[in-house]
C-alpha cells in the first residue's frame, strides 16, 4: 500500500516541474498529428496510434499526470475533430486508461510483460467492456451485437500496440532521453532541497 501511495504522490509532484508541462504540451501536439492518421471503421471501431503520446506521458510522469492528461486530450480531440456526440463515458475511459498505464509503467523498468498486461487490462476492461457499454447507451444498439467486433479488434490490436509501445520505450531508453529526464529531475530535487 505504501508503494502505491508513493507512486501517486511522486506522480502528483511531477506537476511542479515546468518541463513536465512543456513535455505534456509536446505530446499533446503529437497526439493531434497522429489522430489525423486514425481510421474510423464504424461508430464503434477506430484504428490508430494517437494513444501513444498518452502512454508516453503515463510512463514518464505517472498515473496522476497521465490520467488528467488523457482526459483533457479526449475532450480536446473531440472539440477539434468531433466524430460523434461528446459523451462523458469515453472521457472516463481515457482517465482510467491513464491510471492503469501510469500504475504499471511509471518508474518501472521497460519490460514487455508489463506492457502486455497493462495493454490487456485496458483493452478488455476499458475498451471492450466499458467502451461497448457507452456505445450501446449512446447509439441505442444492443450491447451483445457490438461486443464481438470490438472484442476481436482489441484482441488483434493488443499485441501490435504492445509491441509498438515496447519498441518506442526501448528506443527512448537506448537514446538516453530517459536518463536525461532522470538527471533533470534529480537536479531539480537537489535545488529544491537546497532552498529549504
Amino acid at each position: 500500500m505504501k508503494k502505491l501511495t508513493a507512486l501517486f504522490t511522486d506522480s502528483a509532484q511531477e506537476f511542479k516541474s515546468i518541463r513536465t508541462i512543456a513535455l505534456c504540451g509536446l505530446f499533446a501536439a503529437l497526439a493531434f498529428i497522429l489522430e489525423s492518421f486514425s481510421i474510423q471503421v464504424t461508430n464503434y471501431i477506430k484504428i490508430g496510434f494517437s494513444g501513444l503520446p498518452n502512454e508516453m506521458v503515463d510512463f514518464l510522469f505517472g498515473p496522476v499526470v497521465g490520467c488528467l492528461f488523457a482526459a483533457a486530450m479526449d475532450v480536446f480531440k473531440w472539440a477539434v475533430h468531433p466524430t460523434g456526440p461528446w459523451f462523458f463515458g469515453y472521457t472516463l475511459n481515457a482517465f482510467l486508461a491513464g491510471l492503469i498505464y501510469g500504475a504499471f509503467l511509471y518508474k518501472k523498468p521497460v519490460r514487455i510483460w508489463r506492457i502486455l498486461v497493462a495493454k490487456l487490462l485496458v483493452a478488455m476492461l476499458i475498451n471492450v467492456a466499458l467502451g461497448t457499454l457507452w456505445s450501446s447507451m449512446l447509439y441505442g444498439n444492443v450491447f451483445l451485437v457490438i461486443l464481438p467486433p470490438r472484442f476481436i479488434k482489441n484482441l488483434v490490436m493488443w499485441p501490435i500496440n504492445s509491441f509498438v509501445l515496447y519498441v518506442l520505450l526501448k528506443a527512448f531508453e537506448a537514446s538516453g532521453v530517459l536518463r536525461l529526464l532522470g538527471t533533470v529531475r534529480q537536479e531539480e530535487s537537489r535545488k529544491k532541497e537546497g532552498q529549504k
